[in-house]
């Protein structure tokens, strides 16, 4: 039990850090990349800037949710609920566009990274369930 606020604080704090970058790729490389890409390629970079959103946004929440579980604000079995856990898992599991030659490689590192951050928080969230319905 110890260890699990350094877990979640940590990866609060990467995840903090990659919504920023994100955020600011997304701000200085929209106005480039729209001169540089036309219909199906700038939907599909769009479609996978979504993606990029969506991952971190879902970690985010969950995390938010299991800080205010260690503060005593919500109990670990209201946060169990199913309306509480990690969604999307269909957009967010896809890694279809990362081998895809025409994504910039600042995107194809964004969309690496969050799946990678978004497996680790799936696996942390069973780990909190099996622990919340076995006790």
């Amino acid at each position: 039990m110890d260890q699990q606020p350094l877990i979640f604080s940590r990866t609060y704090d990467e995840t903090l850090k990659m919504i920023v970058e994100a955020r600011n790729y997304m701000a200085h490389m929209e106005p480039r990349r729209q001169r540089r890409f036309s219909g199906i390629g700038e939907l599909r970079l769009s479609c996978e800037a979504l993606r990029v959103t969506s991952r971190l946004t879902q970690v985010m929440a969950w995390l938010m949710l299991h800080r205010a579980v260690q503060c005593g604000e919500i109990s670990l079995q209201d946060a169990c609920q199913e309306c509480h856990r990690l969604s999307g898992r269909d957009v967010c599991l896809d890694t279809s566009a990362v081998s895809e030659s025409n994504i910039p490689s600042g995107l194809r590192s964004l969309l690496e990274r969050s799946y990678s951050l978004y497996q680790r928080v799936s696996r942390l969230e069973e780990m909190v369930l099996t622990r919340a319905f076995t006790n």
